[in-house]
């Protein structure tokens, strides 16, 4: 009889990926099958986020409450970046704790699983050529990851003490689990990787070093054109791509291949030139606001997402009102707001100049009340056009939903025979995060 795993992830969508593997694992190895149901779990998982405090301060909360409801000998265990970063403290400061994997060791979760008190947390191990079990939540979207760690020292990031240095999984690799993922029902491609279009720089050469391509003859934009051959794969989308590699190749394929889904999602961090500098992004406000100008005239229907940091270490009202003045440009149809949070391991932990929370708060208010006014005229503005929609979930009140080709959120009327289907939809109504329309 198998065993019930219930698993929590916070964080990303790599985070999410990482938990498909992890299931994928234990079922295959340790005959395990997954429960949504703590009480009769057998094994209990939580794979962590560490990039903000929160997700962090949660973790232990959620750990007291496992193990207030879990069954007398169900095992805890703990994945993710939080691991990589805290490791054995996990354990010291919740003992009842069996297992801690961090992120760059899933591979390992089968065996850890069954050692009490395994710490497995090397940032530098190499799982590009591991080979893991398969399981996908999504009937019709893969995700697939391309590369694995980050090379860029943003002096605000954990990433990089969690998942380590970056490293590319081999095109070969990607492009058969990609052909895999289509002959189970998979038609939309989600590539992830922590800078996706820095792909093919770093390689591993098989013996657990990484060495730098000299040529890079396995750039991103030539992955894009590779997996568009696929057959069965008809539509790409990928996260997330750094503002510093967005080179005119990389624009020219992303606006010319039909099958990549013109939405776009772009981390701006701060609108502020010295702030970018002090955060160590490579760009300047007018450089960002360049490459943004250039793929909206290009792609007029593109959407274009960000990430934006508030109060980090020196923001000053000026620097913050350049952020404002970003906004107000480009107009981006979803921004993930976040004020700054020291994260140990990072640069702008010790940095002088840490700015008071409440006119961290103000500034973070002031960028979410714009967004909302540019999300509503957005939103807005799709009333009468026509879009393609891929139908992926059903909801209980009769309606069915997918997204368009920009990613934007669309219900109709309809049954689970349009599931996996994309059809053309006129938009009739919509919310500030949503639309509504008819089957045409």
């Amino acid at each position: 009889m198998s065993k019930k795993l219930f698993i929590e992830t916070l964080g990303c969508q790599m985070n999410a990926r990482d938990t498909e593997h992890i299931i994928a694992e234990l079922n295959a190895h340790n005959d395990y099958t997954t429960t949504d149901i703590l009480e009769e779990a057998d094994l209990i998982i939580i794979n962590t986020c560490s990039v903000r405090e929160r997700p962090v301060a949660k973790l232990f909360s959620e750990l007291g409450q496992f193990k207030k409801v879990k069954k007398k000998d169900a095992k805890i265990g703990v994945c993710g970046c939080t691991a990589s970063h805290l490791g054995r403290d996990i354990i010291k400061r919740a003992p009842y704790v069996d297992f801690v994997v961090g992120a760059r060791n899933v591979s390992k979760i089968s065996k850890a699983v069954e050692t009490k008190g395994a710490v497995e947390i090397d940032i530098n191990h190499d799982e590009t050529a591991y080979a893991f079990s398969e399981y996908r939540k999504a009937l019709y979207r893969a995700s697939v990851n391309i590369s694995l760690g980050c090379d860029k020292q943003c002096t605000y990031c954990i990433v990089p003490a969690t998942r380590g240095e970056e490293i590319s999984i081999s095109p070969e690799f990607i492009i058969n689990e990609i052909k895999k993922a289509v002959e189970n029902g998979a038609k939309e491609i989600f590539l992830l990787g922590q800078n996706v279009n820095n792909y093919g720089k770093y390689f591993s050469n098989g013996n657990g070093a990484i060495v730098q391509e000299k040529k890079q003859k396995h750039n991103f934009t030539k992955l894009l054109q590779e997996i568009s051959q696929v057959e069965g794969v008809e539509r790409i989308r990928f996260t997330s791509p750094h503002p510093l590699h967005m080179d005119d190749e990389f624009i020219e394929e992303f606006v010319s291949n039909p099958k990549i889904c013109k939405s776009i999602h772009a981390p701006l961090q701060s609108g502020s030139t010295k702030v970018l500098k002090d955060m160590k992004r490579g760009y300047t406000k007018e450089w960002f606001l360049k490459i943004c100008e250039k793929i909206r005239a290009l792609v007029p229907e593109v959407r274009i997402t960000t990430d934006i940091i508030v109060g980090f270490p020196g923001e000053t009202d000026e620097d913050f009102a350049d952020t404002i003045d970003v906004i107000k440009k480009v107009k981006f149809d979803q921004i993930f707001n976040f004020k700054y949070s020291p994260r140990p391991n990072t640069q702008a932990e010790i940095m002088d100049n840490q700015i008071d929370d409440k006119i961290a708060t103000k500034r973070l208010t002031e960028v979410i009340d714009l967004h909302k006014i540019h999300q509503s005229e957005q939103m807005q503005d799709n009333v009468g056009k026509t879009m393609k929609v891929f139908f992926e979930d059903l909801k209980s009140n009769g309606e069915i939903f997918g997204f368009s080709d920009n990613y934007c959120q669309v219900f109709v009327s309809g049954s689970e025979e349009l599931l996996g289907q994309i059809r053309n939809v006129k938009i009739i109504s919509n919310t500030r995060t949503s639309l509504k329309g008819k089957i045409i």
